[in-house]
C-alpha cells in the first residue's frame, strides 16, 4: 500500500512538473472566487460509476478523480477534447485534451498532454481516486465552446507512448459542467 501511494505521488508529481518539495505535493492554493466544474462518469450500459471533478488552484486546474464499481486493476485517465460521451466506445469525446500541442505521456520527453492524468487504480471492491494539478490550464480552456470530457480507459496508460498512451478501450465516460 505504502509503495503504491508513493508511485502514484511521483507519478502526480511528475505530472506537476517538479512542483514536489520534500516528497510533498504542490497543489495549488485554491483561488478565491474560483470555478469548477464536475463530470458525472458512467459505463456504456449508462451505470453511474463516479466522478472526476476540475477545480481552478494557484497556477493551473486541479483534477480529481472517485469511481466505483469499476473493474480492478491500473486504467488509463484522460481530459478528452469535446463534452461529448456517445455511447457504447465514447469515441465522440475526440482525443486527449492537448492545447500545447505536446506529446503523450509524463515519461515521454516531449510531453505531457494537459489531458494526461496519472493511471487511476482500481481495487478489488471497484473502487478508486486519483488527484493531480495540470500546471497553466484554465478553466476557460477546459469549458470552451466543445467542452471536454473525462475517459476512464480499459487498460493501464504506459506514460509515454503517443498519442494515447496504449490504454485500450474507453470504458467510462463524463461530460465536465461548471458546478
Amino acid at each position: 500500500m505504502i509503495r503504491l501511494m508513493a508511485t502514484a505521488g511521483v507519478a502526480t508529481c511528475a505530472l506537476a512538473l517538479g512542483a514536489c518539495d520534500e516528497g510533498k505535493l504542490e497543489t495549488g492554493a485554491p483561488v478565491a472566487g474560483g470555478a469548477s466544474a464536475v463530470a458525472m462518469m458512467r459505463t456504456a450500459a449508462g451505470a453511474d460509476v463516479g466522478r472526476a471533478t476540475a477545480t481552478e488552484v494557484s497556477g493551473g486546474l486541479r483534477i480529481t478523480v472517485d469511481v466505483k464499481d469499476m473493474p480492478a486493476g491500473t486504467h488509463g485517465a484522460h481530459i478528452h477534447t469535446t463534452g461529448r460521451c456517445d455511447a457504447p466506445g465514447f469515441e465522440t469525446a475526440g482525443g486527449h485534451w492537448n492545447p500545447t500541442s505536446m506529446k503523450h505521456g509524463t515519461m515521454n520527453p516531449q510531453g505531457p498532454h494537459q489531458g494526461d492524468i496519472p493511471n487511476l487504480i482500481i481495487d478489488s471492491g471497484g473502487r478508486g481516486t486519483v488527484a493531480a494539478t495540470i500546471p497553466n490550464a484554465t478553466m476557460t480552456g477546459l469549458l470552451d465552446t466543445d467542452g471536454a470530457a473525462f475517459i476512464v480507459h480499459a487498460g493501464p496508460d504506459d506514460l509515454k507512448t503517443d498519442p494515447s498512451g496504449n490504454s485500450g478501450g474507453r470504458v467510462a465516460c463524463g461530460v465536465f459542467q461548471p458546478s
